[in-house]
């Protein structure tokens, strides 16, 4: 075992990897930090590699292991219990409210809680019930109540 620089080199990616993952984890940089280990490794075990061999390693542990992750561990997360937490608009899908603004040329608005919602769907005065169908972005779709 010999530490040159190209050892020292390929530690020093896989703990800058390692420290990227770290600060802003998402499971990419892990992997690409245990391709360079394995690197390191590689190099510690044979000193003559060149560096072309080290970057060509690199390269396909990279992509093998980013390939294992896509594999067997995304989408393999926990479900939540509660898949709308974070949807605010998604949450009021079903709710009826009355408009505060009547829908003109398809656009209105209304009052939900302490904030207002933009609305579309099919012209109706202001005071008339509605009921939220769907969402586009922060925008509420609604139908007539009957």
């Amino acid at each position: 075992m010999s530490w040159n620089w190209q050892t020292v080199t390929w530690a020093a990616i896989a703990l800058l990897l390692f420290a990227a993952e770290a600060m802003a984890p998402g499971a990419f940089m892990l992997w690409l930090g245990l391709a360079a280990a394995v690197v390191f490794g590689l190099v510690l075990v044979f000193p003559g590699l060149t560096v072309l061999a080290q970057v060509a390693a690199f390269v396909l542990l990279s992509f093998v292991s980013i390939q294992v992750y896509r594999t067997w561990f995304r989408g393999r997360e926990r479900q939540s219990d509660r898949p709308l937490l974070n949807r605010r608009a998604d949450q009021l899908v079903g709710r009826v409210v009355t408009l505060e603004r009547g829908i003109v040329q398809g656009s209105g608005r209304v009052q939900i809680a302490d904030a207002y919602w933009d609305v579309t769907g099919p012209e109706l005065p202001a005071g008339a019930a509605v009921r939220v169908i769907g969402t586009d972005g922060m925008t509420l779709r609604v139908e007539a109540v009957t």
